[in-house]
């Protein structure tokens, strides 16, 4: 508690503000929220900067926002001593998203950085497609994506649109830790090097997404297809609207509740399609005008969810790796039928993404490459094959998705134009996505994925998220779902175990906690703490044989059944 209240008081005697200064003074009387404030400093995870806004270093804040953008200026001339450094930024709806951008553009320029901010809130994918197009040096994108209103967030890009692996994450996270105080950062703006963009970026992003269509004779002749799209009070609605419409989409209603940008998400539990509260209003509209498609985006129009009537002709929202499995179905299905391949084309996923789309890729000799969580690890494989392979689709069970090469982040925008497409693709056929979707698991196999997570806030629940993931690695399931535990891949070990053949072997991936199951059965049981949340998750992959589409119903209640048996297993562990 001691080096809390020292840190409190280095804060205090720093050249900070006199309301800052008085929001620390009431912390001193409120020893819990202290700690929580000042326990530690925020830290770059798999998405970046990103904490509860309020004051303390372990809070959003001006001077947090400050001191990451000071050292992230720091590492960029060191890097580049000898070049007019260029940084791109943007924001979302939330709540001092604006305040925060404007204050790294204001660092960034004192720095003697050109900026190119733009004018309003826009999705982080069109800051990743900023940052290349502009041939900037870095971006940042102000947004805590779909998490709850209290947070925010800061997420630093390299130059090639990609938010910051290593080395250069833990880079410039050494050069923040030099910076011990707010008074070290130069909060100055040089107003000459910060240039306001906006529509004429708007244009040529949506221009590359018009090149991605695959089936526009398609589209044309299903034009008047009814999709009910949502914001979610998020960025999506300064362009999805249109890319749909650009791509020839006339029935496009876009939930009025929750168009408007707003960080209080008024509407909302949690601002995330991957819960089905956040899509409630939006499947309500579907019945009343009773749609073929409903798709809702993240606050950053980084992650999309999506509904579609199931067999019973009732709208079911689909998971992600449901989703990213139709996505990347359609495309290297469109590809085939276009003759498009040239040898060397690939897809990505990551880890703990459902092996379907492994599978899909098998079925159309495409290349498939497993990454970390963290669509940063995704990018990185594109940088690694620029010029050598072709990049077709890639994306992770968490509704995140890119399709093409010229933006280098999870991108909702596309992605929303690209189901459309597949959505109109399978009307051509006389089929539904759902029906599509069987079709897949009768061809690649039926594979059923559930995740579980289980929230542990602060100091505390941080600990005994630490203390979880040791017990799974001193002493290790023998079974899930009465299957026997076959195989273990710990990824902070570099280890990769086969428990049959008492033989364990190093893999090549950059160390991360996250541990993995394997069992007899064909089960995978993955266990990650989260790097942007109080989390810990499970994420639970079964599969069976898919004979016909008869069979549908019967092989899904066989797989629920195996993923609850391996829950209560993972629950009483």
């Amino acid at each position: 508690m001691s080096e809390v209240k020292e840190k409190a008081q280095r804060w205090l005697d720093s050249k900070i503000d006199e309301e800052s200064k008085k929001q620390i003074q009431d912390l001193l009387n409120d020893e819990e929220a202290l700690t929580e404030a000042f326990y530690k400093d925020l830290e770059f995870g798999t998405g970046g900067l990103r904490g509860i806004m309020g004051m303390g270093s372990n809070r959003m804040n001006k001077y947090t926002v400050g001191m990451a953008t000071q050292g992230l200026a720091n590492y960029l001339i060191q890097t580049y001593p000898n070049e007019q450094i260029k940084a791109a930024i943007a924001h979302d709806s939330r709540n001092n998203s604006r305040f925060f951008a404007e204050t790294t553009a204001a660092v960034f320029s004192a720095n003697g950085i050109e900026v190119f901010l733009f004018e309003e809130l826009r999705p982080t994918p069109e800051l990743s497609f900023a940052i290349r197009h502009l041939n900037c040096h870095t971006g940042v994108v102000l947004t805590a994506s779909h998490n709850p209103k209290e947070y925010n967030g800061y997420k630093a890009y390299w130059n090639d649109g990609a938010q910051m692996v290593a080395p250069h994450d833990k880079n410039v996270i050494a050069e923040v830790n030099k910076i011990h105080s707010a008074d070290e950062v130069k909060f100055e703006a040089k107003e000459e090097l910060i240039h306001s963009i906006g529509a004429e970026i708007d244009q040529l992003y949506l221009g590359e997404i018009k090149d991605l269509s695959l089936s526009p004779e398609i589209v044309q002749s299903q034009k008047n297809l009814k999709i009910v799209y949502s914001p979610i009070h998020g960025t999506g609605v300064t362009v999805v609207p249109q890319c749909l419409k650009q791509y020839g989409f006339e029935n496009v209603y876009v939930v009025e509740e929750q168009s408007e940008p707003n960080g209080n998400f008024p509407t909302v539990v949690y601002p995330n399609p991957e819960e089905a509260e956040a899509l409630k209003i939006a499947l309500s509209k579907a019945r009343e005008v009773d749609a073929d498609l409903v798709m809702a985006t993240d606050p950053d129009a980084d992650r999309v969810g999506i509904a579609v009537k199931n067999l019973k002709g009732e709208f079911q929202l689909l998971n992600g790796n449901q989703t990213g499995s139709l996505l990347i179905y359609y495309i290297l299905k469109r590809w085939t039928e276009l003759s498009r391949y040239k040898g060397g084309e690939y897809i990505v996923k990551t880890i703990v993404t459902t092996e379907l789309i492994k599978k899909i890729a098998e079925r159309f000799n495409v290349d498939s490459y497993d990454t970390l969580t963290g669509f940063k690890y995704i990018a990185s494989i594109i940088r690694e094959n620029e010029g050598k392979r072709t990049f077709i689709a890639g994306g992770e069970e968490s509704y995140g998705y890119l399709v093409g090469e010229f933006v280098r982040d999870k991108d909702a925008v596309a992605s929303c134009a690209m189901i459309a497409e597949m959505c109109a693709y399978a009307a051509s056929e006389g089929k539904t996505v759902y029906e599509l979707l069987i079709e897949i698991y009768e061809e690649c196999g039926f594979y059923k994925e559930k995740l579980i997570s289980i929230t542990k806030k602060g100091k505390q629940g941080a600990e005994e998220i630490q203390q979880m993931m040791l017990n799974f690695r001193e002493t290790p399931p023998e079974s899930f779902g009465g299957s026997k535990v076959v195989r273990v891949v710990d990824y902070q070990n570099s280890t990769d175990t086969d428990l049959v053949a008492l033989k364990k072997t190093s893999i090549d991936y950059e160390k991360s906690n996250v541990l993995q199951f394997f069992t007899e059965d064909g089960s995978k049981i993955s266990a990650r703490p989260s790097g942007t949340e109080p989390k810990i998750k499970f994420y639970i992959s079964v599969n069976k044989p898919l004979a016909s589409k008869a069979d549908f119903e019967k092989t899904e209640a066989e797989l629920n059944s195996q993923i609850e048996s391996i829950e209560s297993d993972l629950m009483s562990l």
